[in-house]
């Protein structure tokens, strides 16, 4: 019996089919357009503040906020050190409710007895040990006495914050604070037994430049 012309024809299309894996008519496949990140915003919500007091020698500078702010733990832990009948740094900033070390890399004992210099509050007085270390969380803002009572003459400061925002100003009385969220702050100086202040709005993206005297 013969076959049809018709059904032979489609019989050949149906195995040709069969031998690429596709069928003859299949569409090509959508093309894919790449994935582009996310457009960077160009609005900063912090600004810089750089200023000049103008210091009778020392100048610790502090930018507070005006309201109420929370800030990111610090990164970095504050160490004083006692090497060669010598507390160093002579100043140390830190933050109010964050860790310091007190090291004792000197060949022989010390003790730290630390003491609120306003309100004369004892922190802490602990010996320690050649190659002992202690720490302590500061729980008050301020300045803080530190000495050894075994050897009258080693003497420091600590200046207590609760803002990450203090420095020491340098020679010239410069100061520069970096990432600044934007809104009210007011800038604290103590220099010379001073106690200096001047409120300063920053704004973000910008940088804010402010002589305190």
């Amino acid at each position: 019996m013969s076959v049809p012309r018709r059904a032979g024809v489609l019989a050949l299309l149906i195995l040709t089919a069969g031998c690429s894996g596709k069928p003859p008519d299949a569409p090509p496949p959508a093309a894919v357009s790449p994935t582009r990140p996310p457009a960077a915003s160009s609005t900063s919500t912090s600004g810089t503040v750089v200023g000049t007091v103008h210091a009778d020698g020392t100048a610790v500078v502090v930018l507070e906020p005006k309201g109420e702010r929370s800030f990111a733990p610090q990164t970095e832990k504050p160490v004083m050190d006692q090497v060669g009948l010598t507390f160093g740094p002579e100043l140390l900033l830190v933050r109010t409710g964050q860790p310091v070390e007190f090291r004792n890399n000197d060949d022989t004992l010390h003790n730290v007895n630390v003491k609120h210099d306003e309100t004369h509050e004892q922190a802490f007085n602990v010996a320690i040990p050649t190659g002992a270390a202690f720490e302590y969380t500061f729980k008050r803002d301020g300045f803080y006495r530190v000495a050894c009572d075994i050897h009258p003459a080693m003497a420091a400061s600590i200046y207590a914050a609760s803002t990450p925002y203090s420095a020491v100003a340098d020679g010239d009385g410069r100061f520069t604070f970096s990432e600044v969220p934007a809104g009210a702050w007011t800038i604290t100086v103590y220099t010379g037994g001073r106690r200096l202040q001047k409120d300063v709005e920053v704004g973000g993206g910008t940088t804010a430049d402010v002589t305190v005297e």
